[in-house]
């Protein structure tokens, strides 16, 4: 099936199968962690995979995270995804799988299981997928911390990777991400009655709220973009006691390395301002920043595959949240992200998915690999030691 109209013609026919998939998929629970759920979801998709790739998945198992791994002995291209979502257990009672004329709602919609769904049916437009590697983790919303040796181990020996989380909700490819930092600043002070003798004790909340309000300045000072955001914070053990600890989670973003770098810099220095209070710092930057310049390459062999299909050319955009083609651009391996469904809303109660997007976004990656795979440019490193 090489000729473009054929796959455009076939996934096409195809999208009765994919909603039904869809609709599978999103009521196969995906919460962070439940190790029950995760492994009901990697026995559905260990399934799917085999059917369309031929051959086994390797159910990578680290620190009892199951990810799924199809390598390829002459890996010229990765399909990179994720299958867990930050919904809770339980979440899909209450908001069930849901289709109303061309989009479809639900736990987990667009981030990223139609992104998942449309990987498997392109695959089976694929005649000869010998050279094609699919590596599906279950923790990157919780930060890929098991993961993470995976996804770089099978990016080295890949040709370039394609990661299928969702386009932006106009359908346009992601060239380019930030990147992003996550840390924890823990503030010792001394536990006093707060009515009867506040003055004894060192208050953990008036030092994290002075920590919070520096944190502030961080971002402002670049004109780019940078984001210092404080998220999560704990203090405190009752009402009438002085906090003695205190607890802030601060998420950051950055178009670039010398950004993420600068800020870690200086929560790395921040100081207390209290007498006696203490100020801890756990944490660094978690993912580098994807570059444009990797992304554009397979974005303009994109574009030319969408111009023979006859559908929309995408083009390019950033994007300000992270994710795993982070990593595998920060190797210097050409990445293009945003393969996945059209749709918005992630991580909301009205996430969503175009569903008469999802033939042409299933041919415009069966194309990509189809070409990918064959050009000998994109040659990759044998399989060694994987478990």
């Amino acid at each position: 099936m090489d000729h473009p109209r054929c796959l455009l013609d076939a996934a096409t026919q195809l999208r009765a199968d994919m909603v039904d998939r869809l609709s599978a998929l999103v009521s196969c629970e995906s919460a962070p962690g439940s190790l029950p759920h995760l492994e009901s979801c990697a026995d559905l998709l260990a399934r799917w995979g085999e059917e369309v790739l031929g051959r086994p998945a390797r159910r990578v198992v680290i620190d009892g995270l199951p990810h799924l791994l199809w390598p390829a002995a002459d890996q010229r291209v990765l399909l990179l995804g994720h299958f867990d979502t930050v919904f809770p257990v339980g979440t899909i009672r209450s908001r069930p799988f849901t289709v109303r004329r061309d989009v479809a709602t639900g736990p987990g919609v667009c981030d990223m299981k139609a992104g998942i769904v449309q990987m498997v049916t392109a695959l089976r437009l694929i005649e000869d997928t010998s050279a094609v590697g699919l590596l599906l983790t279950c923790d990157e919303e919780t930060g890929s911390v098991t993961s993470r040796q995976l996804i770089e181990r099978e990016a080295r020996r890949s040709g370039a990777v394609l990661v299928c989380e969702a386009a932006t909700p106009e359908g346009r490819l992601k060239v380019a991400r930030k990147g992003g930092s996550v840390y924890r600043l823990t503030v010792s002070g001394r536990a006093a009655h707060a009515g009867v003798e506040p003055q004894r004790g060192v208050n953990a909340t008036v030092e994290v709220a002075h920590q919070v309000l520096t944190l502030g300045t961080l971002g402002a000072a670049d004109s780019g973009g940078t984001s210092v955001t404080p998220t999560l914070l704990s203090a405190g053990t009752t009402t009438n006691t002085v906090p003695e600890r205190a607890s802030l989670a601060v998420d950051v973003r950055a178009w670039t390395r010398d950004e993420l770098e600068r800020v870690d810099h200086a929560i790395r220095g921040l100081v207390p301002v209290l007498p006696e209070a203490t100020l801890a710092v756990q944490g660094g930057i978690n993912r580098y920043p994807m570059s444009p310049e990797l992304a554009r390459p397979l974005l303009e062999l994109a574009q030319s595959i969408a111009c023979q299909l006859g559908i929309p050319k995408p083009t390019g955009a950033y994007a300000a949240g992270a994710s795993d083609g982070n990593f595998t651009a920060a190797l210097g391996v050409p990445t293009l992200d945003g393969l996945g469904a059209v749709g918005g809303g992630a991580h909301a109660a009205d996430e969503y998915v175009c569903l008469d997007r999802m033939p042409e976004r299933t041919a415009l990656l069966a194309g990509l690999v189809g070409s990918l795979s064959t050009m000998e440019r994109f040659g990759s490193q044998p399989i060694d030691d994987i478990p």
